[in-house]
């Protein structure tokens, strides 16, 4: 039974070290007030500090108990919805889950480059002079070609072919 209380004791200790230490990267990097500064919504950064902390727990309660959380099976098992209708409604939710989760991780990683300043050191460094704007445009259409592929051929789901 102490074996037990101390595991869940260390492991609860690990999330919270682990959470803490995603905040610190977010609000190091200045992401929410970027936002709130971008949208000119500053009143608003306390509902888009929630709304990370809830993004955030949801994400943990879905990769760690991911085994309960699969509406999907219980939608078709108890007839809710048919197979096709569930198709549709599922690839729909997973269509604006993703277009948000890239919107919020292209500004992440954004904002990383941008407090680091390694796009301009970079370009200065191999003496990149004009089109920067369309290197970092090819750039996104690059990850754009490999997340379509990804998805599409769905290697997500076997690793390849």
């Amino acid at each position: 039974m102490w074996k037990n209380i101390f595991l869940i004791m260390i492991s609860c200790s690990a999330g919270f070290f682990a959470a803490g230490g995603v905040f610190t990267v977010l609000i190091t990097v200045g992401l929410v007030p970027r936002f709130a500064g971008k949208t000119h919504t500053g009143r608003k950064v306390m509902l888009y500090e929630n709304f990370v902390i809830a993004g955030t727990i949801t994400g943990c309660i879905l990769s760690v108990f991911g085994r309960y959380c699969q509406l999907g099976s219980f939608i078709l098992k108890n007839g809710i919805m048919k197979e096709a209708a569930w198709t549709v409604v599922g690839n729909g939710i997973l269509l604006i889950s993703g277009i948000f989760s890239g919107i919020f991780i292209g500004c992440f990683a954004l904002a990383i480059a941008e407090m680091l300043n390694t796009i301009p050191i970079f370009a200065r460094r191999i003496g990149f002079r004009h089109g920067l704007g369309i290197a970092i445009l090819f750039m996104a259409l690059g990850k754009l070609a490999g997340s379509l592929i990804y998805f599409i051929e769905g290697v997500y789901r076997y690793g390849g072919r």
